[in-house]
């Protein structure tokens, strides 16, 4: 099992892999059904919530997870770590902009968990650049 783990030092590489394991299953998640959908952006009509607005979202959820796969196994990589971290910033401003300025959301655990995610990634991204990334 440890083989198919990325060998980088550290927990980042790892938790880089499971983030996109678990964007992989959203993806899917949002071609299939809009009910997971429909809890995040919970502060809308559900009739608001389309399926054309699900594939969207889940394109650039399978498109982030692509980015956050390479991060793991290239976390030494400069361009690599700055485009999965922008991936975060990227998600941060979205959801952050869903509950406080679209106010399309209401704070549920749906969209308390990519908030969460991302802030906390990005705070452990931004410190551990020198121990990843060797210039």
């Amino acid at each position: 099992m440890d083989s198919i783990l990325p060998g980088g030092a550290g927990l980042l590489p790892k938790w880089q892999l499971f983030v996109s394991a678990t964007a992989v299953f959203n993806f899917v998640q949002n071609l299939v059904t809009l009910d997971l959908t429909r809890r995040v952006y919970n502060n809308v009509p559900p009739s608001s919530v389309t399926a054309l607005q699900a594939r969207t979202f889940g394109i650039w959820t399978l498109t982030s997870a692509v980015v956050r796969f390479y991060a793991a196994y290239n976390i030494e990589n400069p361009a690599i770590y700055q485009m999965a971290f922008i991936t975060y910033l990227i998600a941060f401003g979205h959801f952050g902009t869903e509950l406080f300025v679209f106010r399309t959301a209401r704070i549920n655990p749906g969209v308390l968990s990519p908030v969460i995610v991302s802030s906390i990634t990005l705070a452990w991204m931004y410190s551990q650049w020198d121990f990843y990334v060797r210039s």
